[in-house]
């Protein structure tokens, strides 16, 4: 999933002092998502930041800034960035590279793992600003199989990560997955163990008393 960020001094004073709204930031914070970009990074909160600013000032709003910042928010799922950067664009959800961006962010939420990169493949020019995301992607699929699964098929797998042979091979061996034949077997974790659940229901002696009551009536 996306790289947590330490944000510059510069970027944290424009977002915690009175200067938060100023139309005139609008550039350095444009310029500072422009490098979590490149760098792998991200910063969710200076981005909401920027959407706050170009909401305020539509007339500043550019729609390829909109799509990396939502871009940026899909690494961050099962996180839900995404629609909160959704509720300061209500402006822009018919715009054709938003919508399609959310068609992804849904195949994703819906483990439609296989249909989303049949689809991404269609649309990279979506993503083309922003390094290492399908590595980011694989991340967050991987974070949640490893959530649901002790085993999966293996060919089940290479469909959710757009992998074959040896770089599936190599990116189970990179998250500890052993690969066994046909099957992939995913480390016990506290998310993944099977647990017995106990359901113990309170009866109180006098609602006892009532229903051997009433089937005595019956």
């Amino acid at each position: 999933m996306a790289a947590s960020v330490e944000r510059p001094q510069t970027i944290q004073t424009m977002i915690d002092g009175v200067e938060r709204y100023n139309p005139e930031n609008t550039e350095v914070l444009e310029e500072y998502l422009a490098g979590q970009c490149k760098n792998g990074e991200y910063d969710l909160v200076a981005n909401l930041v920027l959407l706050k600013l170009y909401q305020f000032n539509p007339q500043l709003s550019k729609v390829p800034v909109i799509v990396n910042v939502l871009a940026k928010s899909l690494t961050a799922i099962p996180k839900p960035d995404y629609n909160l950067c959704m509720y300061l664009l209500t402006d822009y959800v018919d715009v054709d590279e938003v919508k399609r961006l959310t068609h992804l962010q849904q195949l994703l939420e819906q483990s439609r793992y296989a249909e989303f990169w049949s689809t991404l493949e269609k649309d990279k020019e979506l993503v083309k600003d922003i390094v290492g995301f399908e590595d980011a992607i694989r991340q967050v699929i991987a974070h949640v199989v490893s959530m649901s699964y002790q085993t999966i098929a293996a060919s089940v797998l290479e469909s959710y990560l757009a992998l074959k042979g040896d770089a599936f091979k190599q990116y189970c061996e990179k998250q500890e997955w052993q690969l066994s034949g046909s099957t992939v077997s995913i480390p016990i974790n506290k998310d993944n163990e099977a647990k017995t659940v106990v359901v113990r229901e309170n009866i109180k002696f006098e609602q006892f008393t009532k229903v051997i009551g009433h089937s005595n009536e019956m």
